[in-house]
């Protein structure tokens, strides 16, 4: 059985990295992702460098192209690797993108060490169709050993591009054995993409466990959420604040509020809905945005019935962008004295950073608006805590201020790009051959186990035998 040794993403939700082992001189690895939150140690430094040994991968796969999957990229460029960056043809096409932003901010604002380092990424992206095998590892004679490990990506259904990994190794000796890397798989009917399909077998799977120990509400309850946190702030002259991920959320949500709104203004009585402005406040998602418009090939089949009848769901009239930091300055400023209807996404997800903070510093305190948490908050960020001690009151510390929250806080754990217990537990139950091991990352512990002891009883229930890691 090959061996698989993970460099993150096995003890928490960030930080995804893992190396196959495929003999004594090569390996394949799976993504390189940055740790946040409690993830990050207090040496976060260390935790930037590449510290295991690259000389044996051959290939690096990338399942999709969110920080926490890809945020090391940089380090290991600078530690020598020069192999092929293998991902589907979209993350060709966004990766360059998150990866520049990922320099500005932790690595250099040097222009010209940035350009260099996109100009050498760039030369070993190699984007790969869905569903087309591509082969890492050909035949070898090296110290009388032949193996041949090939790898496949097929949607996952979590933002544009995402894919999980197949990898088909053939041993020395003649004998095969497959691989799957989930990385992190998307709900079924979440906007704008196709659900996840799994694969016929495997032998072992690492799969995700972000939310292991819960399941999402229903789609029609979540729009009703979403719409009933909107009229609130609509009701009360605030504005509704929604962290959220530059890349997937924000193009996902601009998606459900052009359904929403679409139906509210047909709707006489619903005039407060006329005046409701979107604004997306990052330039990062608004060129995000941009390109999910272009890659409309690999949207799903309700989005194009929209597109065939006229509408535009991310770019709709009264959506508006924000763009310089001049301007996001003055919108902050403009919607927390004036009181206009609006809804603010803007960056980081966790309220770890970006412009998300100004808002919250300037509104949290304030009855009149809302905050509208619609993916995890992981273990350590501002966005816990505000998720956690809003409701009862209590208060944030944003750049060493204190904040009594008053603004209304909800959460909708069905935006979640990530699937919940029951999805994940699919993607084992449709497969036609089951695993024997799995590798349960990309988890807080008790999402881990609460997942760990359903997937035994399914073994049990079949007969099947198990081994899971945890």
């Amino acid at each position: 059985m090959l061996d698989i040794i993970h460099h993150g993403g096995a003890t928490g939700v960030t930080g995804s990295c893992h190396q196959l082992i495929l003999n004594t001189q090569h390996s394949l690895l799976v993504d390189c992702g940055l740790f946040q939150g409690e993830d990050a140690a207090q040496d976060s430094f260390q935790q930037l460098q590449i510290e295991f040994d690259i000389s044996t991968i051959k290939a690096l796969a990338i399942t999709h192209v969110h920080i926490d999957h890809v945020g090391r990229l940089p380090y290991l460029l600078a530690a020598g690797y020069k192999g092929p960056i293998i991902c589907s043809v979209p993350s060709a096409i966004l990766l360059p993108l998150v990866t520049e932003d990922a320099l500005k901010i932790g690595f250099t604002r040097n222009a010209e060490l940035i350009q260099r380092f996109q100009a050498q990424l760039e030369s070993q992206i190699i984007g790969v169709p869905y569903g087309k095998w591509h082969t890492v590892v050909g035949e070898s004679k090296e110290a009388n050993q032949s193996i041949t490990t090939r790898i496949k990506l097929k949607r996952a259904g979590h933002i544009l591009g995402s894919s999980y990994v197949e990898v088909a190794h053939q041993h020395n000796d003649g004998s095969k054995e497959r691989v799957v890397f989930s990385g992190d798989l998307g709900a079924p009917y979440a906007p704008l993409l196709p659900a996840p399909k799994s694969p016929y077998s495997c032998d072992q799977l690492v799969l995700e466990s972000t939310y292991g120990d819960r399941q999402h509400v229903g789609r029609r309850t979540r729009r009703a959420t979403l719409k009933n946190a909107i009229e609130k702030a609509l009701g009360n002259g605030g504005t509704v604040m929604v962290p959220a991920f530059s890349i997937g959320r924000t193009q996902e949500l601009l998606y459900e509020l052009e359904g929403i709104i679409f139906e509210a203004k047909r709707d006489a009585e619903n005039n407060q809905w006329h005046d409701l402005e979107i604004i997306v406040d990052s330039p990062l998602a608004a060129r995000f945005t941009r390109i999910y418009r272009q890659l409309k090939p690999y949207w799903d089949k309700e989005a194009h019935r929209r597109l065939r009848s006229g509408r535009h769901p991310l770019n709709f009239e009264s959506l508006y962008t924000v763009e310089s930091h001049e301007a996001h300055e003055q919108t902050v400023q403009y919607l927390a004295k004036t009181g206009r209807p609006a809804v603010v996404i803007a960056a980081s997800g966790m309220c770890a950073g970006g412009r998300i903070m100004n808002y919250l510093k300037t509104m949290l305190g304030d009855e009149r608006h809302q905050v509208l948490f619609v993916g995890h908050q992981g273990a350590g960020t501002p966005g816990r805590a505000i998720q956690q001690y809003g409701p009862q009151g209590g208060w944030v510390e944003i750049d060493g201020q204190r904040i009594d929250i008053h603004a209304g806080i909800t959460t909708i754990s069905g935006y979640s790009a990530h699937a919940d217990q029951k999805d994940l537990l699919n993607f084992v139950k449709r497969m036609r051959r089951w695993p024997h091991t799995i590798h349960l990352v990309h988890g807080e512990q008790t999402a881990k186990t609460a997942l760990k002891d359903e997937l035994d009883a399914l073994y049990q229930r079949k007969s099947k035998p198990l081994n899971i890691n945890t």
